[in-house]
């Protein structure tokens, strides 16, 4: 038998709710600490580019605008993990979203011998959120970033989502969180302040 051993990783999920500025913070963190980024989202679109098994039972199932079941995204994240196990570390982008994601998530890293280190969330008032979309949305072209009532509702499926997930890393003591609203470099240098407490 081959014994694989992993090095500890720094494994980061990173939350904010719709327009709390989650790509541009995880592009920054993975540059300052050599992390990568993966956003669920992405991940499944290279599967289905890709066309693998994983790729197309994801095609088959958000035909018709349906979403990606909770079996195939944790399977996509397993390999993904798997596939980069000697990274320094990953940025998991608004995952996992449930408690069962969550917990499976934390099944999937202990058997390739990792965990998370912590889970930091982006708090930003939703009246700013809001104006940030509606602002965002007059440049993407997006319907769904340019209607308050469609806005509003992705921002408490976000607080809904959370909420849980977030009392599961609290209770392991991983959960931070951080001031989302300010400058660019000012909410970095927030996120850095957590993540360089991780890394002590």
């Amino acid at each position: 038998m081959i014994l694989r051993i992993y090095r500890i990783m720094l494994n980061i999920v990173l939350f904010g709710p719709p327009g709390a500025g989650k790509g541009t913070q995880a592009e920054k963190l993975q540059e300052r600490y050599g992390l990568l980024h993966l956003s669920t989202g992405q991940a499944i679109r290279d599967e289905m580019s890709r066309g693998s098994e994983l790729g197309r039972l994801a095609a088959a199932q958000m035909e018709g605008g349906k979403l990606a079941s909770d079996e195939l995204v944790l399977g996509i994240i397993e390999k993904y993990v798997e596939e980069h196990h000697s990274a320094r570390g990953v940025i998991f982008d608004g995952f996992p979203r449930t408690l069962p994601q969550a917990e499976a998530f934390d099944g999937i890293l202990k058997r390739i011998g990792t965990g998370v280190t912590g889970m930091v969330a982006l708090e930003v008032p939703d009246d700013v959120v809001i104006e940030r979309i509606l602002t965002r949305g007059k440049t993407s072209g997006r319907a769904d970033d340019q209607s308050i009532d469609t806005i509003r509702n992705r921002i408490a499926v976000y607080d809904a989502q959370t909420a849980v997930v977030a009392e599961y890393y609290k209770q392991q003591g991983k959960y931070r969180a951080v001031n989302g609203v300010g400058t660019i470099d000012e909410i970095f240098e927030r996120l850095c302040t957590v993540v360089d407490s991780w890394e002590e």
